[in-house]
């Protein structure tokens, strides 16, 4: 079977059209987007979402962003809703109606019932003229003027507005509520975006050892060091026991590279070592130290806290805690 069009073409007046309908939506927000965030802030209780069909869908992955993002939601089909859903509805909730054309019958079914808990409505719609929007007390206006499917019947312009301008009411209300790094880390504490989140240094250095000479180490002892921590590095200590600098695997090819043919054994740490390692705070995330290492081309950093060295935190760590 061959298309009588070509499939490329195809998919780029696809996106152009949705595209061009996303950024149309930027025109639509004005002040009655902005009292829709309010009511959500000050209603004291939740955001329920409901629609059928493919807004349906759509309502299920707002509803999952604005939990994730710190506004508690919960999605209710409009087909349920009539055979018990509705006693999921409290007081101070805010309902959210999704519906391209607002004129459904399940939407109209579902709309006198809503009005009847005292709720306050938001309609999410595409037709201003329609059922929904007249009976809502709000509306995001999600327009889409005709769908990217040649029939013009396919949910998809529509849906990919709807949950565009979802994205923007959570991010809006997350700003809103002041939501910070360490909250949206106890809501995603699994996986590998879970740790980048949590994870901090001092969950990670204190498993590794502590290769450390000082600063009047010979080179024996600093390559012993080096090899019985297995960590390609060592710190060194100064006289009061702060941190001097650390020898890596890389100083010491410099220093070969600098003394080749020449007498080495007299040199010390304080002779090979780098004064001013990258280092981190042991309070620090762990992802800070993999940044650090991808951008400075390093394969360790050393830990550091009131000018005492703690521990070495090695890229395989990083590598073993799924974070690259």
């Amino acid at each position: 079977m061959k298309l009588i069009k070509n499939i490329q073409s195809i998919a780029k007046e696809v996106l152009r059209q949705e595209a061009e309908a996303l950024h149309n939506l930027i025109g639509l927000i004005d002040e009655k987007f902005e009292n829709c965030v309010y009511a959500i802030i000050n209603c004291g209780g939740r955001v329920v979402v409901s629609g059928v069909g493919k807004s349906a869908i759509v309502g299920q992955k707002i509803v999952a962003t604005l939990n994730s993002t710190g506004t508690p939601a919960l999605f209710m089909h409009a087909a349920d809703a009539i055979h018990g859903d509705l006693g999921m509805i409290q007081d101070n909730d805010v309902v959210i109606v999704i519906s391209r054309s607002g004129d459904t019958a399940e939407i109209k079914v579902l709309i006198p019932l809503l009005k009847r808990t005292g709720v306050t409505m938001i309609a999410m719609v595409s037709n201003k003229e329609s059922y929904l929007a007249k009976n809502a007390d709000h509306i995001l206006h999600a327009y889409a003027p005709e769908e990217a499917d040649p029939l013009n019947l396919a949910p998809t312009t529509s849906t990919s507005v709807t949950m565009a301008l979802g994205d923007a009411l959570a991010i809006c209300l997350l700003e809103a509520r002041g939501f910070t790094h360490d909250d949206f880390a106890k809501f995603h504490p699994g996986g590998a975006l879970g740790k980048r989140l949590y994870l901090k240094i001092c969950d990670i250095y204190p498993h590794n050892a502590l290769p450390m000479v000082s600063e009047n180490a010979g080179l024996q002892e600093i390559i012993l060091e080096m090899t019985s921590k297995r960590l390609g590095a060592t710190a060194v200590n100064n006289a009061n026991g702060k941190m001097a600098g650390i020898i890596t695997d890389g100083d010491l090819r410099r220093m070969l590279e600098q003394h080749d043919g020449g007498n080495i054994l007299h040199l010390k740490a304080r002779d090979i070592m780098s004064k001013s390692p990258i280092s981190v705070s042991p309070d620090e995330y762990a992802v800070k130290a993999l940044e650090l290492m991808q951008t400075r081309s390093i394969t360790q950093v050393v830990v550091v806290e009131d000018d005492a060295i703690l521990g070495f935190v090695h890229l395989h760590d990083l590598l073993r805690e799924g974070l690259v």
